[in-house]
């Protein structure tokens, strides 16, 4: 299979050499958009849209409540579509609960702690959205204890139960891109999109549109499911028993049937340099990220130790770089020109202007 083709239809697959005509469109393409950092997973919409909107209009689209970011898969948080937001909750929340339970019981937050928060949550969010330190000011009054990481434990529990959201942008003085969301009831979310048939199988359809040629393992990977409705999945989004190794790369065909991925070689990738945020899905949302990435490339993007995956520079689909807001470049290819990286964060400066 050839290295260059498959990241040429990686690149197309995530709206990056086809980018999609409105921000709630590339949204909902991708299915999810990592973004842990609200600056990161804004960048990531603006550079898989015709045009790459600013921070502003990114945050529109929030405070229209076309888009939402909470935590639908691995305990992380995403930017989705806000109509997607209950049916993929249906598939990815008791694996995320499952995999908290631990840190809970380290944090000593009980059912009751649950229980409470949720109906002071309900109470005080019935009249409109509220800061982080509001909403942890209003569980505080009510005996729910916030302090350490209770609080954000909490939020994520009620999240990934359906019951909030981050939602609506609070505006700056200075009239800058928002830096914070307002907590907001998952009722204010718009008519939710029913999905006819095996929600997984149609999660697998969803992220290869965003993401092939991709792996039932990276699938999995990405969803924070086991590998074994990952595989089941696949086969009834191939409508095909016939056994295929976790490891073989899969693609949509023209109906929507998931197949084999077929990559020529010769698909090309264009030579410009693509500055990309951290968390870049493009990068992060694979088992396997050595197709895009060399070993000393990789220990370079992490995921570190820390959890913090650097925000890229792409070349030709391969990443050749990373980089940060103040503008401090490292450059990981020997034939890449400083001057031509710089001139590649042009982009985003103009993006967070």
């Amino acid at each position: 299979m050839s290295p260059d083709g498959l990241r040429a239809a990686r690149l197309r697959s995530h709206l990056l050499t086809a980018p999609a005509a409105t921000i709630v469109d590339a949204a909902r393409h991708q299915c999810g958009t990592q973004a842990q950092e609200l600056w990161g997973g804004r960048f990531a919409l603006s550079a898989r849209v015709a045009g790459a909107p600013t921070a502003r209009a990114v945050d529109a689209a929030f405070d229209a409540g076309e888009i939402v970011r909470t935590w639908p898969m691995r305990g992380t948080l995403h930017i989705l579509a806000a109509e997607d937001v209950d049916w993929m909750l249906s598939i990815t929340s008791a694996r995320v609960r499952r995999s908290a339970a631990g840190r809970h019981r380290e944090l000593e937050l009980e059912d009751d702690d649950f229980s409470r928060a949720e109906q002071t949550l309900r109470r005080v969010l019935a009249s409109g959205g509220l800061r982080r330190a509001h909403a942890f000011a209003a569980l505080t009054a009510d005996g729910v204890e916030t302090t350490g990481q209770r609080g954000a434990h909490l939020l994520l529990a009620l999240a990934i139960t359906g019951v909030v959201h981050w939602g609506a942008t609070v505006p700056r003085p200075d009239g800058a891109p928002a830096t914070e969301q307002l907590l907001t009831l998952n009722d204010d979310l718009p008519t939710q999109r029913t999905v006819a048939g095996d929600a997984t199988a149609e999660l697998l359809r969803r992220y290869l549109q965003g993401h092939a040629p991709a792996s039932i393992a990276d699938f999995a990977w990405w969803a924070g499911l086991p590998i074994t409705p990952a595989r089941a999945a696949a086969v009834v989004a191939r409508d095909d028993e016939s056994p295929l190794a976790d490891d073989v790369l899969l693609d949509l065909d023209a109906s929507g049937r998931v197949v084999v991925a077929e990559i020529s070689a010769a698909d090309a990738t264009p030579d410009s340099l693509l500055a990309l945020p951290t968390f870049e899905e493009y990068y992060i949302s694979y088992a396997d990220r050595s197709r895009v990435a060399s070993d000393d490339v990789r220990a370079a993007v992490g995921p570190g130790r820390n959890g913090m995956v650097r925000a890229i520079l792409l070349r030709r689909g391969e990443v050749v770089g990373t980089w940060t807001r103040a503008g401090e470049l490292s450059v990981l290819a020997p034939d890449l020109a400083s001057r031509d990286a710089e001139a590649a964060l042009e982009t985003w400066r103009t993006h967070a202007a």
